[in-house]
């Protein structure tokens, strides 16, 4: 069984890679490529697979779920500049798909359940794009 919780958060971030030229930067990431960057309002979807508990008839309490995406999430991202505020994004950049792996990376050691686990977490950078993320063992 999944069960899904949504957020949303906004943030901005710059797409460059001092590897690569000006020219490059630009032609790859397109004419927001810098240190100026721009903004999204990005929704995350984390997903949990599991079997509800017999006791309480949930496979994670979603109140604490909503806590636990707030505190190591939302909280240290939301309106802030990834590159400038958020590490590890003062060395990595922070494409959707870098983004949705750490964002993996603060959650799952919270979401070891006795009856499930982190199964996916989706992130939509706009409207119509995503990155869908199972962890480095799925």
């Amino acid at each position: 069984m999944l069960i899904t919780r949504r957020v949303e958060f906004s943030a901005s971030h710059s797409c460059y890679s001092p590897q690569l030229s000006e020219e490059e930067n630009r032609a790859l990431y397109g004419e927001s490529a810098g240190s100026r960057g721009h903004g999204h309002n990005y929704v995350l979807e984390v997903t949990l697979e599991g079997e509800p508990d017999p006791l309480t008839g949930m496979i994670f309490d979603l109140k604490r779920l909503k806590h636990v995406v707030n505190r190591e999430v939302v909280e240290p991202m939301d309106h802030r500049h990834l590159n400038h505020e958020v590490p590890p994004f003062d060395r990595v950049i922070p494409t959707a798909e870098n983004l949705v792996r750490e964002i993996w990376r603060r959650l799952e050691p919270h979401l070891r359940l006795p009856n499930g686990r982190l199964h996916t977490l989706r992130l939509y950078e706009t409207s119509d794009l995503y990155v869908d993320y199972a962890g480095e063992d799925a």
